[in-house]
């Protein structure tokens, strides 16, 4: 059993959403203590929860996917932003953590990160000066963050001649894809830059970096023809690279690394790379397998356990539970739950089970319950009444796509057990 160790003595209490009003504040190393039950009522709906078993089997298939494949992982923290998750991923063995910004960095630093990759381009002074002071006050800290451009190492020479700094930060030289997010999109282009770093006296360069992310559209045959020839791209570069010597001089390993959470194994070809002058290390940046989901990394999953000959990989952790407050008519029943609680962002939420007023057991959704719009502070679930139907008072777990944007709507989140008992918390920091 892993131990989510709340970060700093966290103390709860009623100024957090989710937290019962009446009830006295206690630390999250207490909350297990408290009796509590979310089919017991005793935490306000909605709720988001983690289920402790699933979060447990997910960081340790992926850490063991990574092993097999012998590749690192640094898993993206934007993902849950929560202290208590970060370490217990390190915990678990992640090599280090990546990041979207300089502040995401910060509280990795504070949960215990090492190496760290802000998978971005950092171009604003005070970000340097952030980045800058982690470095100068952390000990055997390492930063690596992504460059894509001449007119971004200026920028950064630029910072360092106004703040007179000696300091020579280690970027990641990122490949792009036209029409789509940061990178250089041309072999020439990405030599021109790299070039351009290895005669910095602010930057150095220490690897080549990719997202594949954005080009998988859940087509298994697409995905894998796309990706790959993606990462032949970025082969070339980290070649070209090498042949020219533009490495960091400092430094006895390049570091290639891709990944998102939805192909990520069709990256690993890159970050298994033969033949540069220098060992390579491999990273994998998955983020959402942490609490995966319930619709679309979920039917990418599916697609990569055909592809890998897999019987199961990542199970969904995150869920919100909200309570069935109004039923006006036939066939609509409102929950109390809106955009403020729950991801909407690629899809709508999808009703999963249901806990009956009054019962603790849960019970799948009849098959016609479907959560069809979304207010702030409501959902609407639409059902064929000639089932059965929901009633006021009931509980209804909610499934989500996207675990990324449900996170950032909640500063706390009970950790569960099977029987929905509170065994401890986590909170975020976005």
């Amino acid at each position: 059993m892993t131990t989510f160790k709340p970060h700093s003595e966290l103390m709860l209490g009623p100024d957090y959403k989710g937290f019962p009003l009446a009830a006295a504040p206690c630390s999250a190393n207490d909350i297990g203590q408290r009796g509590w039950n979310i089919f017991a009522d005793d935490l306000p709906f909605p709720i988001a929860v983690l289920k402790r078993r699933a979060l447990e089997h997910n960081m340790a298939w992926m850490q063991d996917y990574t092993e097999r494949k012998g590749v690192l992982l640094a898993p993206h923290g934007k993902t849950s932003m929560s202290p208590e998750l970060f370490a217990a991923q390190l915990v678990a063995g992640a090599w280090g953590m990546t990041f979207a910004t300089a502040y995401q960095a910060s509280v990795g630093v504070g949960a215990g990160a090492r190496r760290i990759i802000i998978a971005n381009q950092v171009v604003c002074d005070a970000d340097l000066d952030a980045l800058d002071h982690l470095l100068s006050v952390t000990e055997n800290l390492r930063i690596w963050f992504l460059v894509d451009s001449s007119a971004q190492v200026a920028l950064i020479e630029d910072w360092a001649t106004r703040r007179a700094s000696a300091r020579q930060f280690e970027v990641l030289l990122e490949m792009g894809i036209p029409g789509k997010r940061t990178g250089c999109r041309t072999l020439e282009d990405a030599v021109q830059v790299a070039q351009i770093i290895a005669g910095s006296t602010a930057v150095k360069l220490g690897g080549v970096e990719v997202y594949e992310g954005s080009i998988a559209n859940c087509d298994s045959e697409h995905d894998a023809r796309e990706v790959t020839a993606l990462v032949r791209r970025v082969i070339d570069v980290a070649r070209a690279c090498d042949e020219r010597q533009l490495w960091a001089k400092d430094d006895d390993h390049v570091l290639l690394t891709a990944g998102g959470s939805a192909v990520f194994d069709l990256v690993i070809p890159l970050l298994r790379t033969q033949g540069l002058s220098r060992p390579v290390r491999g990273v994998l940046r998955a983020g959402c397998y942490i609490a995966h989901d319930h619709l679309n990394y979920t039917r990418f999953l599916k697609n990569l356990e055909q592809r890998e000959g897999l019987d199961q990989s990542l199970r969904p952790a995150l869920s919100v539970w909200a309570m069935v407050e109004s039923v006006p008519e036939p066939g609509l029943a409102l929950l109390t739950c809106g955009r403020r609680d729950i991801s909407y962002d690629l899809e709508m939420p999808v009703a999963l089970s249901v806990a009956r007023r009054g019962e603790r057991s849960v019970q799948a959704r009849p098959a016609s319950w479907q959560i069809t719009a979304l207010n702030d502070q409501h959902a609407y679930l639409n059902f064929d009444p000639s089932e059965s139907a929901p009633a006021v008072g009931d509980r209804v777990e909610l499934g989500i796509s996207h675990p990324c944007t449900t996170f950032d709507k909640w500063r706390w989140m009970p950790l569960i057990e099977d029987d929905g008992r509170v065994s401890g918390a986590i909170h975020t920091r976005f």
